[in-house]
């Protein structure tokens, strides 16, 4: 691990270091999970065609009537 400086204004110093008191945590700490969250968010979730796909009631999309799966498209 390296240390690094950061600029922050009175009220970011002020955030990073009530966050870090009331977490028990210290304010390095909430600043690496601040990055780790940014990031997850920036970069957004990779989600998958089959995540999931064993849940629900077992029936299959082939069952379905085409008229109900266009039902509100292009709405």
């Amino acid at each position: 691990m390296k240390k690094t400086s950061l600029y922050l204004d009175d009220g970011d110093v002020e955030r990073v270091r009530r966050l870090a008191q009331r977490e028990g945590r210290s304010q390095a700490e909430v600043v690496r999970a601040a990055l780790a969250s940014y990031e997850t968010e920036l970069l957004g979730r990779r989600r998958f065609a089959l995540t999931g796909a064993a849940e629900g009631d077992g029936r299959s999309v082939a069952d379905i009537a085409e008229e109900d799966l266009l039902q509100g498209f292009g709405d």
